[in-house]
């Protein structure tokens, strides 16, 4: 079993993983926006130093260079190019490999590293400043001065009589500790053989790193009586945007950066097998003190990062474990069903204390059930994410210009439908771009631009969500469809089947329209997946056909597969559950309607025929039905359809629960629940019941 922190960051990663993938394919249209370059930067920044922390030490090594090569693009050193940007791809790739979530390929992981080494280097030299510590010093002294802490780099080498003056150093060094968290290395390599000492000359100088809120000048009070007479730098070298990193910079770096080593000592050390450091001061390049003052800070910047980010993490949000949340919407799905037993029993107790006891644990369960579900809810838009990514390879697979635009991404869908969406998703736009989107010299004699348009949106409707998949293409032909149904015997040659029908036939088993196969289609069996996934969710799919123009293909699906909200019917001595979700109304069903219908099970709704199925007869009850039945109109895709109870009993609040293996294969039914008094109620699939039931009858016909 991996260890509970590695899980976390292998989850971190995919994340920043899709995030990043995605600001590369913006930045792949916008090369010159600086905040996709931030943003990029900010994610490789984070890989880097979480993976350094957790001992994912490859993956820390390899994102370090690519690190360095987008902080030259965003200091505008280096210009965003098309071949950066599918290095940069590729590597998110390697990375996933590394993670484990991918199969590894290090070979090419080491190609794609030599590959960022050739950009750094062509580009060296032409950063003498490295970092720029200078745009870091004025960025440190605007944020020190908002309050916020910001970590300095203090050298202070006072003059060899400062004794004389009756300064004593180790003051002023205990006043700077009191400013904030720091860590203080003095260097005494100066000082001489003891026969050569002078005993009222100071050898030693000493270097700072502090993390303090006070700002530069107030670290410069400190030594205002000797700021003359002594060496004094202070240097921004972290500043808070940078905490969602624990990683620093490498030894050699900070060596070269506060002048003790040169940029060729460094070098002549870099391919050796022994540590730079060792190296650096075996060869004279650095003294031992510098090292240790160098180490000091690397620790010093890591504490700091590491109890920013542990602050800010605490602050923002926490990482829960799926299957404890999924554990608490099943203890919240219990405790709607005591709380309804509990009403039951006040109602029959006719005990006004005891009734409104119940009354408050119904409010305040109520409360706790949509709260509850609010946290399991997901932006849809973690979804979208990857489609850039799968946009962008098709692109280049099928030589076809595609730009994908999304909208919603902000709406929430349960957690559990999220996951179940991603296969199905996947299909359709890879269904949208192979066959709706026309190549570029087609789409140009058609009058279209050449670029083709996917379009992902999203919105909220009700108790569903709504999430549509658009193309500009070449829309479907009904005909086309319809022949290619019959050579596969999915149909009859002389059945008769409406354009919506027709269109409905792409979903079937083994349909493909495909002339060959391919790597993107063919097999006849992704639309399948799609409709099987979606039923699976209790949804629905619409297609709006416009030929020539494109195709919208729209999936209904429900906001939440644990709770809904439900109506209470009876047959009989049986309870069943209808969602609220598709109910447009009730109205009665009397013996006189069913005589005037003359057979048929239609009923007349202010001047509408509406088709109904008797539930009773449907579900085989016995008992004769009353003089006056209840009919539950829904509305199943663009049809409205009764079905007939013998009594509304009224809205329930309905936990879900699986009915087993054993009933799976009954389609009209999608789960149970317990009512308050034990019994358990039997929760009506409308669409599959309308849908059966048509099949077998001809309902809807």
């Amino acid at each position: 079993m991996k260890d509970a922190h590695v899980e976390v960051f292998i989850e971190e990663a995919r994340e920043l993983l899709a995030e990043l993938e995605t600001s590369l394919l913006e930045l792949k249209e916008a090369p010159t926006d600086g905040e996709l370059v931030a943003r990029i930067f900010r994610a490789l920044h984070t890989i880097k130093g979480s993976g350094a922390m957790f001992g994912f030490d490859e993956i820390a090594d390899f994102t370090h260079g690519i690190e360095n090569t987008y902080d030259l693009v965003r200091s505008k050193k280096m210009a965003v190019t098309g071949h950066l940007i599918d290095l940069t791809l590729a590597a998110c790739d390697a990375i996933r490999g590394m993670t484990g979530d991918a199969p590894p390929d290090p070979a090419k992981a080491q190609t794609l590293h030599e590959q960022f080494q050739e950009l750094l280097l062509k580009q060296a030299g032409a950063d003498p400043d490295g970092r720029g510590i200078s745009g870091l010093k004025v960025a440190g002294a605007e944020i020190a001065d908002q309050g916020h802490e910001v970590t300095y780099r203090i050298r202070f080498r006072p003059d060899r009589d400062i004794f004389a003056t009756g300064t004593n150093p180790a003051l002023l060094l205990s006043e700077l500790g009191e400013m904030g968290p720091c860590k203080i290395t003095a260097q005494t390599n100066d000082i001489p053989f003891l026969d050569d000492i002078d005993p009222e000359s100071c050898y030693v100088f000493w270097d700072i790193v502090l993390t303090t809120a006070r700002g530069e000048n107030a670290i410069r009070d400190v030594f205002i009586f000797v700021e003359d007479r002594s060496e004094l730098k202070i240097s921004v070298i972290d500043l808070p945007a940078e905490a969602e990193d624990t990683s620093y910079k490498k030894l050699g770096e900070i060596l070269v950066e506060r002048g003790d080593a040169n940029p060729e000592a460094l070098q002549q050390v870099l391919g050796a097998q022994k540590r730079v450091g060792e190296l650096l001061v075996s060869e004279g390049h650095v003294s031992q003190d510098r090292i240790v003052s160098a180490l000091a800070e690397q620790e010093h910047v890591r504490e700091m990062r590491a109890r920013r980010a542990s602050q800010d993490d605490a602050a923002a949000t926490i990482r829960v474990p799926a299957a404890r949340l999924d554990r608490l919407v099943d203890m919240v799905g219990e405790l709607v069903t005591v709380q309804s037993r509990l009403s039951a029993l006040a109602a029959r107790a006719m005990e006004t204390d005891l009734a409104l006891v119940a009354e408050d644990v119904e409010r305040l369960t109520a409360e706790l059930r949509d709260n509850t579900m609010s946290i399991r809810m997901l932006p849809i838009g973690n979804i979208f994410l990857k489609f850039r990514r799968l946009v962008h390879n098709l692109s280049a697979e099928l030589g076809k210009e595609l730009r994908l635009t999304t909208e919603g991404g902000e709406t929430e869908l349960d957690k559990t439908v999220i996951e179940k969406l991603g296969d199905p998703l996947v299909h359709l736009v890879r269904n949208s771009i192979d066959h709706g989107i026309e190549e570029p010299a087609a789409r140009l004699a058609a009058g279209k631009p050449q670029t083709g348009h996917i379009k992902l949106t999203a919105e909220h409707a009700g108790a569903n969500v709504l999430i549509s998949i658009s193309d500009d293409g070449a829309g479907i032909s009904p005909e086309a469809v319809r022949q290619k149904a019959i050579a596969r015997n999915i149909i009859s040659p002389d059945a008769f089947l409406s354009e919506k029908d027709t269109l409905g036939l792409i979903f079937a088993p083994g349909f493909s329209l495909a002339q060959s196969v391919t790597n993107v289609s063919g097999r006849g069996v992704g639309l399948d997946v799609v409709k099987k996934s979606i039923d699976s969710l209790g949804g629905a799919i619409d297609i709006e056909n416009r030929p020539g123009a494109g195709v919208t293909i729209t999936l209904k699906l429900p906001l939440t597969l644990a709770i809904i909200d439900g109506l209470l019917v009876r047959i009989g001595d049986a309870f069943f559950v209808i969602p609220l979700s598709a109910i447009e109304e009730c109205v009665e069903l009397s013996r006189e309607d069913v005589g005037e219908a003359h057979g048929r099970n239609v009923v007349t709704v202010r001047g509408e025929m509406v088709p109904y199925i008797p539930l009773r007869e449907r579900f085989s009850i016995d008992g004769e039905p009353p003089a006056i039945e209840q009919i539950i109109i829904n509305r199943v895709g663009d049809h409205r359809v009764g079905l007939v109870v013998d009594q509304v009993v009224g809205e329930h609040q309905t936990v879900i629960k699986s009915l087993g293996k054993f009933y799976r294969r009954i389609r009209e039914i999608s789960g149970a629940t317990i009512l308050g008094d034990g019994t358990v109620a039997l929760i009506i699939d409308v669409p599959q019941l309308v849908r059966i039931v048509d099949e077998e009858q001809n309902l809807l016909r």
